[in-house]
């Protein structure tokens, strides 16, 4: 069965999961995860997102993030290329680094937005690389130690996060760190690891229940909620891909666009496609048009003569 499209709906909410190959290591050590952050921080102030949480682990990692206009698919398909090259570099090895294409889920966020974070961050706790909630706060790989003030990442709006607990930041703080904590006193919850009905009802007991009174819910494995909010999302999806199959049909390609827009600019389209070339045959002119106006001014140092002299004029000078 072929593997349905990525919903990448720009100003969406979207949890990411990134997974190496056969389970092995994406992260070997400090360095990697540095440089991973550095290239993340970048590529997501770039494209005008907005990064709720994320946490890394060895062979994996988690990112919620609300996409900017260009989506999620340029922010990641940057930011995966390069890293997959440096980490092949760095340790001598070929190949790919990643498990298939990584896995996105499109969130509701005004009844998911929190209990992901929380899922997020409470993975090292999960996974026994820590076990208390002091080694959480000062757990150096999430976004958990920057929500609660620990530690500084600029592309994180970790002020957004904490306004869902309250306007004075150290009681927002306070009522954050008593929501991680409850969270730990509960079991794993795989609600969060994605999408499909069974999840976003909240599991099979509440999917039989609604069967049982007749209750029909719109359901997609990519997308996290409700049914009518995977209905308005899957309906937005489809309107866009009418839009770009209408243009398609229409004979509107790129190379139509550059032509048009090259007739009303009045610009010759190879003076466009060799744009530098033009630029170094302006700067020739006006570096010319510069040695004329010298010599009209009797710059000696640009001064041309426009017929040889002779000795004599010569002496006589």
């Amino acid at each position: 069965m072929p593997r349905q499209a990525r919903l990448d709906a720009p100003g969406a909410l979207h949890h990411i999961m990134v997974r190496g190959i056969n389970r092995s290591n994406i992260f070997d050590d400090d360095q990697d995860k540095v440089r991973f952050l550095e290239h993340f921080g970048q590529n997501v102030t770039d494209g005008k997102c907005f990064v709720y949480a994320w946490v890394l682990m060895s062979n994996h990692a988690h990112i919620l993030f609300k996409s900017g206009k260009e989506g999620i698919s340029a922010v990641m398909r940057k930011l995966l290329t390069w890293y997959a090259q440096y980490y092949n570099r760095r340790h001598n090895r070929t190949g790919h680094l990643f498990e298939n294409r990584y896995k996105s889920i499109l969130c509701d966020e005004e009844n998911y937005l929190m209990s992901i974070v929380r899922y997020i961050h409470l993975n090292p706790i999960r996974a026994g690389i820590i076990k208390t909630m002091g080694q959480l706060d000062r757990y150096p790989w999430s976004g958990h130690c920057a929500i609660i003030g620990k530690a500084e990442y600029p592309w994180m709006d970790t002020e957004y996060v904490l306004s869902q607990f309250g306007s004075k930041r150290r009681k927002a703080v306070a009522e954050y760190l008593r929501f991680v904590r409850e969270g730990m006193k509960q079991k794993h919850d795989t609600t969060f690891s994605g999408g499909g009905l069974v999840r976003s009802l909240g599991g099979w007991s509440q999917v039989l229940a609604a069967r049982r009174k007749g209750q029909m819910e719109d359901a997609d494995e990519r997308i996290l909620g409700s049914g009518d909010f995977v209905h308005a999302v899957l309906k937005e999806a489809e309107e866009r891909q009418l839009s770009q199959l209408k243009l398609r049909r229409s004979g509107c390609t790129i190379a139509k666009i550059i032509e048009e827009e090259c007739t009303k600019a009045c610009i010759n389209q190879k003076e466009l496609r060799h744009g530098s070339r033009r630029k170094r045959k302006e700067g020739q002119v006006l570096k010319n048009k510069s040695r004329e106006k010298s010599v009209i001014n009797g710059d000696s140092k640009h001064q041309v003569w426009s017929t040889p002299m002779t000795k004599s004029a010569s002496r006589e000078i």
